[in-house]
């Protein structure tokens, strides 16, 4: 795995050092300078999040009125890197009541050093999440949200979490209901040429769940994946069973789930953290139905006028029901006047981003 960080520096927008972290010896400790002029001084900064001065390649990023840099002399994972650096100001944030400026960083010296030593050993990222950090990181003023009880009585299993076994989800955990919700979230995005035919359709989805269970649960979610479903029909021995099925195109997990039975056996099981959190997120190209069908005809009525018939069709089933339809239809920059003519809803003209909006 390449490294992410040879050094972090956090500077304002001055271009003073507010405090810097050494992780390796490959970069001196007088690569900001270099930074400072070459990016800093320059009508460069902002332009690329990315550039390399001198054999070091700098990677710097604002957040408020601070830039944060990392300096990496070898060949570096960039995206690693600027997941590092959003994750740290989350971590940051969390401890320091929800802001992240100068000020925040010049009244807390002692806590960041401290943190900069436990989310980075030697160039690669550890872990970050604040829950676990909190466990056994507290500073004056920071208490972590899981200990109701005195400070000096020691955590149960914290160690566990901090090794990476569960490490989204402490043990513990009772509630008098378990209770689990799912909400999947999808969007259909289409592209229609002026005879009507589809030229490209996909749909982004995301599985969102809200999880309160007692204990150290295992769950399993079901997909009418066809890959899937062929998989555990050549696993039992059986012939796939009818149905509508699915060719998920691209898939990306939440880091509880266990990859290697998903990638055996098709089948999404996870000890899920405790709360509301984004299981997965998904992408499909193939057997997309569309929701409704556009119909639009435009007349130029004269150098001046121009008329726009649009016509909604539902495609959906009768027992289903559409919430919230909004249409939005471009008009010229020059328009003066429109009128309307709608059989539902209402109409209007938004000049602020020159559309026809029909509610």
């Amino acid at each position: 795995m390449p490294v992410a960080a040879s050094a972090i520096y956090f500077l304002n927008l001055r271009g003073d050092v507010l405090i810097n972290r050494l992780y390796r010896d490959d970069v001196g400790g007088n690569m900001v300078d270099a930074f400072r002029m070459h990016i800093m001084q320059t009508k460069e900064l902002g332009t690329c999040p990315v550039r390399q001065i001198g054999g070091c390649s700098f990677f710097y990023m604002r957040i408020s009125n601070v830039y944060i840099v990392i300096v990496v002399s070898s060949n570096a994972n960039v995206a690693c890197a600027f997941k590092f650096v959003v994750e740290a100001v989350a971590l940051f944030k969390s401890y320091f009541g929800g802001a992240f400026d100068e000020d925040a960083i010049r009244n807390n010296f002692v806590l960041i050093y401290e943190l900069l030593d436990e989310i980075m050993d030697f160039g690669y990222p550890q872990n970050l999440s604040p829950e676990i950090l909190k466990l056994y990181i507290t500073q004056e003023g920071v208490r972590s949200p899981f200990s109701s009880k005195p400070s000096d009585k020691p955590v149960p299993n914290a160690t566990l979490q901090v090794t990476g076994a569960v490490g989204w989800r402490r043990e513990g955990l009772v509630y008098k209901k378990n209770e689990v919700f799912l909400d999947i979230v999808e969007s259909v995005n289409l592209l229609m040429s002026s005879k009507g035919s589809v030229l490209r359709c996909d749909v982004t989805g995301k599985i969102l769940m809200k999880c309160f269970l007692s204990g150290m649960p295992d769950l399993k979610l079901g997909l009418n994946d066809k890959i899937g479903l062929e998989k555990e029909s050549q696993l039992k021995s059986r012939p796939t069973k009818s149905g509508k099925t699915i060719e998920l195109d691209d898939v990306t997990f939440h880091q509880c789930v266990n990859l290697t039975r998903f990638n055996s056996e098709k089948t999404v099981s996870f000890v899920p953290p405790d709360g509301e959190f984004e299981l997965m997120k998904y992408r499909i190209t193939e057997g997309v139905n569309l929701p409704f069908r556009v119909l639009p005809t435009i007349k130029e009525l004269g150098r001046t006028r121009m008329e726009v018939n649009v016509k909604v069709k539902s495609v959906f089933g009768a027992k289903m029901f559409a919430l919230g339809v909004v249409i939005k239809i471009p008009v010229p920059k020059q328009t003066a006047k429109t009128s309307f003519q709608v059989t539902s809803g209402r109409a209007k003209y938004n000049a602020a981003i020159d559309c026809l909006v029909w509610k």
